[in-house]
């Protein structure tokens, strides 16, 4: 693919509540994932992949300060070439601007006139997975629609209730989409990942018609409403895939890479993950420690056992400790005889020793960042 054949635009600016205390203070796209990635990792490692060398990042006011400091200048991305480029712009200046009458897709209309590039995908972070955006393009050329959507065929326990379905015909059209309705009782539904692909001169011209009509603000949005108003391709998705809106999906999702088939799928694939590269020492496991089914990040200290749990980077779990069915965020300490079992930690926590933090599957306790632990805390309820 010629390096300036596709352009990209990457956005995720809906509040994920469900998410909330871990996105209170970043965003979605910077949640560590699987010890040493962020969500974010994902579409940004899609779009090297494919050799894109222009992306256009929409992004919340007051939630880019994690972002920049994972993404610095781009190098893990090839964002730093001198023929690649990329350019973050805040979503309530957009806001400000369509409230003033101006024109609110002028700033997107000038980076894909300047861009060159023939097509234009969108991304988000929120839908987890692996996707080859070159199979995608070509898809989009052979079928010669206006615009392309990506969905994946799934259960009803992998849809929310603010997530869309499409349907799709035989010849692999997308007549229309909607909203999910748990009233609904089919068991597989095609889920729109909001994954778009478009020729850029069409998205031109619509932004332009557009924002004279009182289009929405998010592109997303708006490339969803024309699906079925204009001829849609329709392309499947067949890699792993998780739907990341609230806790509990956010857990599953990484406890699922606990298993070799989904930790292949989505790692190991034809795609290459790429995040920010951190040059430390491996993890030490003493001789008292005991690991089973877990992975660690680099320059842990391991001294108690683990059990069906993820360790990010620079944590040190003392004797004794005992850490089941739990994500561990960064530079955590675990006390001596600490017990953690269905739990979520936050960066910089502290668990003194002998206390005992025990959530369930479906309702895990979040720990919010430096905090620090010092009475038993179960099913979420202080003790």
């Amino acid at each position: 693919m010629k390096a300036n054949n596709i352009c990209a635009i990457l956005g995720n600016v809906p509040r994920f509540d469900g998410l909330l205390p871990l996105t209170e203070n970043r965003p979605l796209d910077t949640l560590p994932f699987d010890c040493k990635y962020r969500l974010i990792d994902f579409p940004l490692s899609s779009i090297a992949n494919a050799n894109v060398h222009s992306m256009f990042m929409v992004f919340n006011e007051g939630e880019t300060r994690s972002l920049f400091d994972h993404i610095g200048g781009g190098k893990e991305w090839n964002l730093d070439s001198v023929q690649n480029s990329f350019f973050i712009y805040f979503h309530q200046d957009f806001l400000k601007q369509k409230k003033e009458g101006l024109p609110y897709y002028a700033s997107i209309i000038d980076y894909l006139e300047k861009s060159e590039a023939e097509y234009t995908v969108f991304l988000g972070s929120n839908m987890l997975c692996a996707i080859d955006l070159r199979d995608v393009l070509k898809f989009h050329e052979q079928k010669k629609n206006q615009l392309t959507v990506v969905y994946k065929k799934t259960d009803r326990g992998t849809v929310s209730l603010k997530d869309y379905v499409v349907d799709i015909t035989e010849s692999e059209t997308a007549q229309n989409v909607q909203l999910f309705d748990e009233q609904d009782k089919a068991e597989t539904f095609n889920l729109c990942m909001d994954i778009y692909l478009v020729q850029t001169k069409w998205l031109i011209e619509q932004l332009e018609i557009g924002q004279q009509n009182d289009s929405p603000i998010n592109i997303q949005k708006y490339l969803r409403s024309k699906i079925g108003e204009v001829e849609t391709s329709a392309y499947e998705y067949t890699g792993y895939l998780a739907n990341i809106y609230d806790l509990q999906s956010y857990f599953k999702a990484n406890m699922d890479m606990l298993e070799q088939k989904n930790y292949q799928s989505l790692l190991y694939s034809n795609q290459k993950i790429y995040t920010k590269l951190k040059n430390e020492v491996p993890t030490y496991y003493s001789e008292e420690s005991k690991i089973k089914n877990s992975q660690c990040a680099t320059g842990c200290i391991i001294e108690g056992s683990l059990e069906n749990s993820l360790v990010s980077r620079r944590t040190s779990v003392k004797k004794g400790a005992s850490i089941k069915h739990a994500i561990i965020m960064s530079s955590a300490t675990i006390g001596e005889n600490a017990k953690v079992e269905y739990a979520i930690l936050d960066k910089n926590v502290t668990v003194e020793a002998g206390v005992t933090i025990c959530g369930t599957p479906e309702f895990p306790v979040i720990i919010e960042k430096g905090q620090t632990v010092s009475k038993d805390v179960l099913g979420g309820i202080d003790e």
